[in-house]
């Protein structure tokens, strides 16, 4: 046994407690898994089978304003989920993003695949905030998702070109307003048609809708996304 797995020993990304199987089975019985009856387009629970779109998405489509073509989330975001990305963001557990990359991989590469995936961006943050933080929890999740399917990262061609107002702070159209115009893409000759941005939570949806309508703008054809969890409406 390595000296470092001694003093880092392998824990449960829920609980914290010392396990070296991923995720102990008493954490295993309390996540909610993502699940049909679901939203066609960002995957967050619906009422019944007869509801195609979220409110979110809904309001974006009757609006012309609905940049991504399809997304999917881990689980619904509520303990211990939400305690586990809190660690992950602020605590510097970036060891977590291996396990939610294998969950990542292991439940969605099909989908992957069928969306015919080019590229993996990872939500940028704006460089103050990263400075501060000392990284970004979307860029460490993407790096590792791409190791898991082979498919390449790019960190460089989407960027946060303004900071903003944490998100949780405001209300939902508030929300939106914040992130108007915070995105743009890095120049390039020729851009992959078909991306898969990667991010920890998707609430209303904005910061992916942003972060889509840049790269659409910019010439790409499709975007995907893929979060840890999700919030919910019901």
């Amino acid at each position: 046994m390595k000296i470092g797995s001694l003093i880092y020993p392998d824990v449960c990304p829920f609980c914290g407690r010392v396990y070296r199987k991923g995720a102990c089975e008493e954490c295993l019985r309390k996540l909610r898994r993502t699940k049909e009856p679901m939203c066609k387009k960002c995957g967050k629970p619906v009422q019944n089978e007869q509801t195609e779109y979220c409110p979110d998405c809904l309001e974006r489509i009757a609006q012309g304003n609905c940049w991504y073509e399809e997304g999917r989330s881990l689980w619904i975001h509520r303990p211990p989920v939400s305690g586990s990305i809190y660690q992950f963001k602020f605590h510097n557990r970036r060891v977590y993003a291996k396990y939610y990359a294998k969950e990542m991989s292991e439940r969605f590469e099909k989908q992957i695949r069928k969306w015919g995936v080019q590229t993996i961006i990872p939500i940028p943050m704006d460089r103050r905030k990263k400075r501060k933080r000392g990284y970004n929890q979307a860029e460490i999740l993407a790096q590792e998702l791409g190791r898991m399917t082979g498919i390449p990262v790019e960190t460089r061609l989407l960027r946060k070109r303004k900071a903003s107002v944490p998100q949780k702070r405001l209300s939902r159209s508030g929300r939106a307003r914040n992130l108007e115009h915070s995105f743009e893409v890095e120049r390039k000759t020729t851009l992959p048609e078909r991306v898969l941005l990667v991010d920890d939570i998707y609430t209303t949806g904005n910061t992916v809708n942003e972060a889509s309508k840049a790269l659409k703008k910019a010439g790409v054809d499709m975007v995907f996304f893929l979060t840890i969890s999700i919030g919910q409406d019901i």
